[in-house]
Order: C-alpha cells, then structure tokens, then sequence
C-alpha cells in the first residue's frame, strides 16, 4: 500500500473513531452540563409594591357661615403656619352686629350700675321716709284712741287717724317691697343681671360670626388643593381647600392578599419615587388594614416615614420593597434550578453518581434571583438548571461552573 493511502486510511479511521465517541458518550457516560453548587449566602425577601405619599390625616378647610369672599392671600402648594389667614369673607354687616350688641351690653351694664347706685339707695330713702311717716301716724292714732276713750275726741277724728295709720302702714309696705327688689338678690336686679349676661352672650355670638369671616390654618401644613376664589359666595361644609398637615409623612400601598401573610408591623422597607428613582428612603410598617378590598383582592399597608426627603411631595407615587424575611447564612440555589418552585411540592435535580437524581426540597425565604433551601439538599451538592434538557435518572457528566 502506497503511504498516501495508509495515511489517509488513518485520517478516516480517526475521524470514524471520534464520531463514533461523539455520539456514544452521552450514552455511556452522559450528557455533559455545568451544575451549580449548593452554596452558603445571605437571602433577603421582599414583597414589592407601589403607593401613594400621604399624611396621617388630612384637613378639609370650609366655612362657617354663608358668606361673599372677599379675598385668598394664599396659593394652591404654599406652606402655611397655624393660624395664617386663608380666606376672608365680607364682614360689614358682622362688623354692625358685634357694635350692636357692644351697645346693648353697654346699656344693661348701665341700668346695672344705676339700680346699683341710684334706684337702691332712692328705694332704702323712701322706706325710711314711709317708717316715719308711719311712726308719726302711729302715734296721732294712738292719742285720737285716747282722746276717744275719755270722750275728749270724736269717732270720727279717731277714724280719721286710723286712715291715715293704715295708708302709712301700706306705704311702708311698697317701700319695703322696692327696696328688697333692688338689692342684690332681689328681682329687678336678678333681672337687670340677666339681660347684661344676655348681652354679654350675644356680643360673645357676634364676635364669633366676625371671627368666621376670617378662615385660618388651624395648623401648620401645605395647601394641596384649592377650589375658592374672589367673588364666590361660600356656604357652611363647603370644602374650599385641603390642607396636609405638616408632621408624620406615611406611605400607603396596596398588598396582594396572597402576600398578606408575610407582611408584619415593623418590617423595614425601602421606598423610591418614581420621579427619583435613584434616591431611595427607608420606611417601617406601622398599619395592616384587617379587611380586604374585595374589587382588587388586596389589602391596604401603610409605612412611616421618619426622615422623609426634601423632594417628598404629597400624592407621589412611590414603590416599596418590603423586608418581610432575612436569612444571613441560608443554603441557596438560584431560582430558575428549582422545578415546580411556586407549588407545594418544588424539587430539584441533583447530579450525583454520575446520575440525574430527583430532590424533593423545602423552599424558604425566596429572594430576587435566589431561594432559600429550608431542607432536603445539603451545601455542595450540585444543582442541573431545570433548564436543562435532562430527566430525573438520566447519567450525567456534572462540571462546576
């Protein structure tokens, strides 16, 4: 044989050989695959979800009194301070009201003080004056009764002083009645003091009205809504603006109910506006609504925020990652190797003895790319990617990574 030809009988035979190897090696020792070791790391879980800034309580500002507004010297996204005025109601004829019943409060103080220092003193006079003139009529009567007796006087000039007795006697009477009626505890004065604390009460009611003309802040807060304006005429109840109070700043999202049993008061979060993305905040759990909306199928959380940004604005919308489970030294397999991960039965496969060997497994905390294997593997053991092209039992050639 030529040496051409028995070089090239070699090259076939090779080549024929390593064919053959190519396609039988799977057969005999199995398919080759990159298997990922079980390793030691730390797994944090979290539940996302997005929501809306908001303050514990919010505080509609309306009117009192129906009114003309006169004037708004504040804007719709200015900070004001408790008390500030917000609006100013037309208050002329208030104005007339509380001068009116200054009035009237002056009048009943006056008539106070004269039944005080005039009609009292005028009233214990007169009865002093009637206690005389009674003694003086007592005592002619007694000595027209003597002179009758001895017959030195006529009945009639004896019934004269009796008259004069009797009408005396009656003048004292209603002396006395005037004089106790204006003392102190007396009825004309028990009077005059209820008309002057009327007056009192409806000065108190006109000055309050007055008061109503001018809306203040009644606290600190941003103006976040604003729906009056110069000329309009407002009624009781009517919302005229809304007002968030400066102070406690929270977070309030809405949670699938399926996570609801993972969430808990006083998970820690991390909360990002979606206008800045970047720039992200933490947050605590404080309030788990007990019921849940039955058109979403979610239930509402709300989270505090201690230190909120300066960027924070009312009514943003935000997403939240909330720490619901931390495991710091967790047996962990990246989650695209588990099969049948979300039911109750996940397992894996695990190339040992140069097998394909089916795992069931428990699944624990379960991160963004990795899960938590709470039993059933141990550390080292070499996971297949269920990605793979190879069933429980097949033989395998497993390589680390």
């Amino acid at each position: 044989m030529k040496a051409s030809n028995w070089v090239w009988t070699v090259i076939g035979v090779s080549a024929l050989a390593a064919l053959a190897w190519w396609q039988g090696a799977p057969i005999v020792l199995g398919k080759s695959v990159v298997a990922a070791p079980i390793v030691r790391q730390e797994i944090v879980q979290t539940v996302v979800a997005s929501g809306q800034v908001e303050t514990p309580f919010r505080v509609n500002i309306a009117s009192q009194i129906i009114g003309e507004v006169e004037s708004v010297p504040v804007n719709e996204g200015q900070t004001v301070k408790a008390e500030d005025l917000l609006i100013a109601l037309g208050d002329v004829e208030l104005t007339a009201n509380v001068r009116l019943a200054e009035a009237a409060l002056a009048e009943a103080n006056a008539k106070m003080k004269q039944l005080q220092e005039v009609t009292l003193p005028a009233a214990q006079q007169s009865l002093k004056q009637a206690q005389a003139t009674a003694l003086d009529a007592q005592q002619s009567y007694d000595r027209a009764d003597k002179l009758l007796a001895t017959g030195a006087a006529t009945k009639a000039t004896a019934d004269s002083a009796r008259a004069a007795l009797d009408i005396a006697l009656s003048q004292v009477r209603n002396a006395e009645l005037q004089a106790r009626s204006n003392e102190p505890a007396g009825i004309s004065s028990v009077l005059a003091q209820t008309q002057a604390n009327q007056a009192r009460a409806s000065l108190e009611t006109a000055k309050a009205r007055l008061d109503y003309a001018q809306i203040r802040a009644p606290v600190a807060g941003t103006l976040i809504a604003r729906a009056v304006e110069r000329g309009y005429i407002v009624s009781p109840g009517a919302t005229l603006m809304v007002l968030s109070p400066i102070g406690a700043t929270q977070i309030v999202v809405q949670i699938d109910e399926k996570n609801l049993g993972l969430i808990a008061i006083g998970q820690p979060a991390k909360v990002s506006a979606d206008a800045y993305p970047d720039a992200s905040f933490p947050a605590t759990v404080v309030y788990i609504n007990p019921s849940i909306d039955l058109q979403r199928g979610s239930v509402e959380v709300k989270l505090a925020v201690r230190e909120p940004p300066a960027a924070l604005r009312q009514d943003m919308t935000v997403s939240v990652d909330i720490e619901v489970a931390r495991r710091k030294d967790a047996l962990a397999v990246k989650a695209d190797s588990v099969h049948d991960g979300l039911t109750r039965s996940p397992w894996l496969l695990i190339a040992k003895d140069g097998h394909a060997v089916r795992q069931n497994v428990v699944i624990g905390a379960r991160g963004t790319a990795d899960l938590e294997i709470a039993g059933g593997a141990a550390a080292g053991d070499l996971v297949v990617p269920a990605s793979a092209a190879i069933a429980p039992g097949d033989k395998v050639r497993a390589t680390a990574p």
